[in-house]
């Protein structure tokens, strides 16, 4: 027979007995605060009410069999909250936002990790995750620091989006030796498909493709603190860049022979005919790509 689940409630005196190993955070609560869990090394699995927002500082720091986390509505993960959850293997987090200073770090056995909505991955995040494969994040991902994956062994891919300036700091891929892929997820695909000429579409393709090649045999960098930060981060980096500038290129020409379809049919068709029905075909997906600096 099942365990039952322990509620919290978050009230003053709502003491979590250290043999609970099914926990459901209440529908009242919005914030679990500092330390609630602390060090229950019985916790397996925690399921957070949708209402749940916010998970604070070291909130399940030594929970040491905690295995599963469904928290639907969190949309920050603050400072050292899954420190060392070393059972850890299943996280959903579908609304997560902010992943705090290290926030995942030694979750030893955890695999995968899908963040959808993330926006930024803070230092250390998820430092000595040893087992930790890929990773996926959405469109909305704006910035990871320093040593975020660091030591990150068995990281292989990384699913983000064509964005400049997101990879803040050399090693933050430092000790990742078996990383070897990424890719991109958001719109550039479909941008790249509505290009107007075949030449075009294959050569940012093969831009992007070429990453596959350049990333394996780049240097990973060895411990943390010995200095040897590696390439891993810097290829990215230089990557990106290299892929968005060619696609804002190619965009820009696209638009110029869009424009001069667009005049030429004018002179065949009622001007408010092409704009309406005919352009809207031709126009490329509304994503923005821009290059810093």
């Amino acid at each position: 027979m099942a365990a039952e689940y322990f509620t919290y409630t978050g009230r003053d005196g709502d003491i979590i007995p250290h043999d609970v190993t099914r926990v459901r955070i209440h529908e009242s609560v919005t914030v679990i605060p500092r330390r609630a869990f602390y060090g229950r090394r019985n916790i397996e699995e925690v399921i957070c009410d949708v209402g749940v927002e916010k998970v604070e500082e070291e909130v399940f720091f030594g929970c040491f069999s905690l295995r599963r986390v469904i928290m639907p509505g969190v949309r920050v993960v603050s400072d050292g909250a899954f420190c060392g959850c070393k059972a850890l293997t299943d996280v959903q987090c579908s609304e997560l936002e902010m992943i705090g200073l290290a926030a995942f770090p030694h979750c030893t056995s955890l695999r995968s990790i899908d963040l959808p909505s993330a926006k930024i991955v803070k230092y250390s995040a998820f430092y000595c995750c040893e087992a930790l494969a890929d990773i996926t994040f959405g469109s909305k991902l704006e910035r990871i620091e320093d040593e975020a994956f660091a030591l990150c062994t068995s990281l292989r891919q990384i699913n983000i989006p064509l964005k400049d300036g997101m990879i803040t700091n050399d090693n933050t891929f430092q000790g990742c030796v078996n990383m070897e892929h990424v890719d991109l997820v958001g719109g550039i695909h479909e941008t790249i498909a509505a290009l107007q000429l075949e030449e075009w579409r294959n050569d940012i393709n093969k831009e992007i493709d070429s990453i596959d090649q350049i990333l394996p045999p780049a240097p990973a960098g060895g411990e943390a603190d010995d200095g040897d930060v590696g390439e891993k981060a810097i290829v990215i980096r230089t990557w990106t860049r290299s892929v968005l500038r060619k696609l804002i290129g190619y965009k820009e020409q696209h638009h110029r022979l869009l424009d001069e379809a667009a005049a030429t049919l004018e002179l065949a068709l009622p001007k408010d005919i092409v704009i309406k029905n005919i352009i809207p075909f031709l126009e490329l997906p509304s994503c923005t790509f821009e290059v810093e600096g």
